[in-house]
């Protein structure tokens, strides 16, 4: 009797907790959304005139993200400032080109948003001149259901994105939070991480931005590590910045146990966001043992890289020589270091070279994974040495990774 009566106040509690964190929330909600309408009525009032003719402005507090919105048609632009005002965002707008570009002369934006047809300055203009000054910013086409085609071409003069009018308040907030996040990963993917020795005092660091580097694991230019066991085994897996850099595998093909490789030679294969990845072996010698738990737990990979996360073990048969052309240990700290530069130098270019047809429609994160996979296949996996035949076709898991 006594345990239903602790269970049942524990289940209240429970219900009681849940009830009022969703009260919090709705009422948090609303009052951002009190407090955006205000600024919007206040922004409407307020004149702008002396940094360009026709420019409202709408600042919210903690914005997500501010955006510069360009057309010809007043009608659209206030539809612009409620729908994106009341999501979250700050929003200056425009009615041409030429004023646009003085803005992001002097301002701070994450996205500029411009109508293709447009007197004088039309859309795809903007496009090349913001991208020309700045970059940084990401540019979105505002495109009417007879000039898509325009706008797909637009994309190929730095555009990332395109959204057709008459649009909806929900496809339009919609539109602009899957650039937000698209921006967001990319942000992050090009942002060096942290390098970690992992020593018995430290431990690994749990952050996605450090990457943990054992002090007793050897580890090759394709980043696959190698840790010579008690046995006298030579155990390898994928390091903590390839798990960090590329993502979650979704397939694995592991080597068949018996087989004699040598260094350099196909070993493993992997499935990344459609993308195929093969790694040679680190080291030389006969296969004894392959981790098959990761044929049902793909996930361990990136979990416990170094520990559940292996992939094989090789009765090595060079191993003094093989293990010399690895690096280990606080050495390897600054190898560490000069690798992450090179792959944001090489994500940041593949980034810049995704299509129009790769970009547009694509889930938040979906074209930057495939462009990360890409970097980092042509940063670090060389052809196998002498010619030898590629890994096998990575068969899928039983069980789906998370």
């Amino acid at each position: 009797m006594v345990i239903l009566m602790v269970v049942v106040t524990v289940v209240i509690f429970a219900v009681v907790d849940l009830g009022l964190r969703l009260t919090l929330r709705r009422v948090e909600a609303g009052r951002q959304r009190l407090e955006r309408q205000k600024a919007l009525d206040i922004g409407l009032r307020l004149e702008f005139a002396d940094e360009a003719k026709s420019l409202k402005r709408v600042e919210v507090a903690k914005p997500r993200a501010r955006i510069l919105a360009v057309d010809d048609e007043p009608v659209i632009l206030d539809s612009f400032r409620k729908i994106l005002v009341l999501a979250g965002f700050s929003v200056d707008t425009v009615e041409t080109g030429q004023e646009a570009l003085s803005l992001v002369r002097k301002y701070e934006y994450d996205f500029v948003f411009t109508d293709l047809k447009m007197p004088g300055m039309d859309g795809l203009d903007v496009t090349k001149a913001v991208h020309h000054l700045r970059p940084d910013i990401d540019i979105a086409i505002i495109t009417g259901y007879a000039t898509v085609e325009s706008a797909v071409d637009s994309m190929r003069f730095g555009a990332v994105d395109y959204v057709q009018k008459p649009f909806t308040e929900d496809e339009l907030v919609e539109f602009a939070n899957r650039l937000l996040l698209r921006r967001q990963d990319r942000q992050q993917r090009v942002t060096p991480p942290e390098i970690h020795l992992v020593t018995p005092s430290s431990g690994s660091v749990a952050s996605p931005r450090a990457i943990n580097v054992p002090g007793g694991v050897y580890v090759s230019p394709e980043h696959a590590w190698t840790r010579v066991e008690l046995t006298g085994e030579a155990r390898i897996g994928l390091d903590d910045f390839f798990h960090k850099s590329v993502g979650k595998p979704t397939a694995l093909s592991l080597p068949e146990p018996g087989i004699v490789v040598r260094r350099g030679d196909p070993l493993f294969a992997l499935e990344v966001d459609g993308e195929r990845l093969s790694f040679t072996a680190p080291v030389g010698g006969k296969v004894v043992h392959v981790n098959h738990d990761l044929e049902f737990q793909l996930e361990l990979m990136g979990v416990r890289p170094y520990d559940q996360g292996w992939i094989c073990s090789v009765h090595p048969d060079q191993l003094t020589a093989d293990l010399g052309k690895l690096v280990i240990g606080a050495d390897s700290v600054a190898w560490y270091q000069a690798e992450v530069r090179r792959f944001s130098d090489c994500l940041a270019r593949g980034l810049a070279r995704e299509t129009a047809v790769e970009k547009h429609g694509q889930r938040p994160g979906e074209v930057e994974g495939r462009a990360a996979c890409r970097a980092f296949a042509s940063c670090f996996l060389a052809p196998p040495e002498g010619g030898a035949p590629d890994a096998p076709t990575p068969n899928r898991p039983q069980a789906t990774a998370v």
